[in-house]
């Protein structure tokens, strides 16, 4: 077992804390039906090379940064991506979450039993099963993409479909309905994420200009994200982004004049690092995606000293983890993770060990909120 994969194990059982978060950790609702400003949310700040373990607001981010920094933010718009079957007499209700968009038009979808926050995943179905959805729409389910997962294809364009008869995706600990609004940053452009680039959500207008007032860029990524795989413990799988050519040479530019590249959420740290590997170069949207398996498209491959972002689009497999290093990524927002959530192998690329240790067990400690509408971890050298 690699020390990624043994990491997402064990660093935030560190100090006490359960494999399965107490439910006192987790934000059951938006921070704004908690009478707190999005941007008011808290924020742990750690430094790798000093040690420090900090508690700051989000709303301090424009003070911790320095002149010449670059913040890349994901403008992704989420879809009300889940829709529930109409009830058949007799039946239980099933759910079907909508989750990444395929070259070929067909969709990767999750089937779960139930509706709501109380859907499970459903290890049923069979290839070639028609699911009746509202609106007389029919899914057909071609064959399975994972364990979790369907390729199925739609009889009508998904994504008007979905802002016509979807609702967002929630989990178990967010036990009420909060509108599509509650899940959209204020970066949002480009419709296509089932879940919320959450590391973005506290970003404000005023936080922005504070930001760029202080001699901090701004620049956007997409990388549309699929349906989280906390309750499945699979690898990430393909996902589709688009680094632009204005955001690939302002990395360089910042990095070359000394600056640093922070990352707003791991969707960034992965669309950029793909966009930095060797076979990026040229990889335009359209290219073919892969077929079935997690490991097809951009993977990863042997990196030279200063590294170069060029501008990229398509699909992405690569998977950032301590083995894989990060190429030009040097800071990472993020929020907080579950203890066997894929991301803390992404995190185990910026930080030791014993440091997340350390800041799980002080978020822990100090009432930090976990999930989308919780705080936030800052992750500097």
């Amino acid at each position: 077992m690699s020390a990624a994969l043994d990491l997402a194990g064990r660093a935030a059982e560190a100090g006490g804390i359960p494999f399965d978060l107490r439910p006192e950790l987790e934000a059951h609702e938006p921070p704004e039906a908690r009478g707190r400003p999005r941007d008011r949310v808290r924020m742990l700040v750690s430094r790798t090379r000093s040690g420090e373990v900090d508690h700051h607001a989000f709303a301090e981010l424009p003070d911790l940064l320095l002149p010449g920094d670059l913040v890349v933010v994901n403008n992704t718009t989420t879809l009300p991506a889940a829709v529930t079957l109409p009830a058949a007499a007799g039946a239980a209700p099933m759910t079907v979450h909508f989750s990444t968009a395929m070259a070929a038009g067909d969709w990767l979808v999750e089937l779960r039993s139930g509706a709501g926050a109380r859907s499970a995943p459903f290890g049923g179905g069979a290839a070639g099963d028609r699911l009746d959805l509202p609106g007389g729409a029919v899914l057909t389910l071609d064959r399975r993409f994972s364990r979790r997962l369907w390729r199925g294809r739609l009889s009508t364009a998904v994504i008007p479909y979905l802002l016509r008869h979807g609702r967002p995706i929630r989990y178990s600990y967010v036990p009420a309905a909060w509108p599509i609004s509650a899940y959209q940053t204020i970066f949002a452009t480009w419709p296509g994420s089932a879940e919320m680039p959450s590391a973005s959500r506290p970003f404000t207008p005023e936080i922005v200009t504070r930001l760029v007032s202080r001699g901090i860029a701004i620049a956007p990524v997409t990388l549309h994200t699929g349906v989280s795989s906390l309750e499945g413990g699979e690898d990430p799988y393909p996902e589709s982004f688009d680094v632009p050519a204005a955001t690939a040479r302002l990395v360089n530019l910042t990095r070359q004049a000394g600056g640093r590249v922070i990352a707003a959420g791991t969707t960034v740290v992965r669309a950029l690092e793909s966009a930095a590997l060797p076979a990026a170069s040229g990889h335009r949207a359209g290219d073919r995606h892969p077929d079935s398996s997690c490991h097809g498209g951009l993977s990863a491959g042997s990196r030279a000293a200063g590294s170069t972002v060029s501008a990229a689009a398509g699909w992405t497999s690569h998977v950032v983890t301590r083995d894989s290093g990060v190429a030009v990524v040097d800071g990472l927002l993020t929020g907080l993770h579950e203890p066997r959530s894929t991301h803390l192998w992404m995190l185990a690329a910026f930080t030791t060990e014993e440091m997340l240790r350390r800041c799980y067990r002080a978020a822990a400690e100090t009432g930090y909120r976990w999930h989308e509408f919780g705080d936030v971890h800052l992750l500097l050298p």
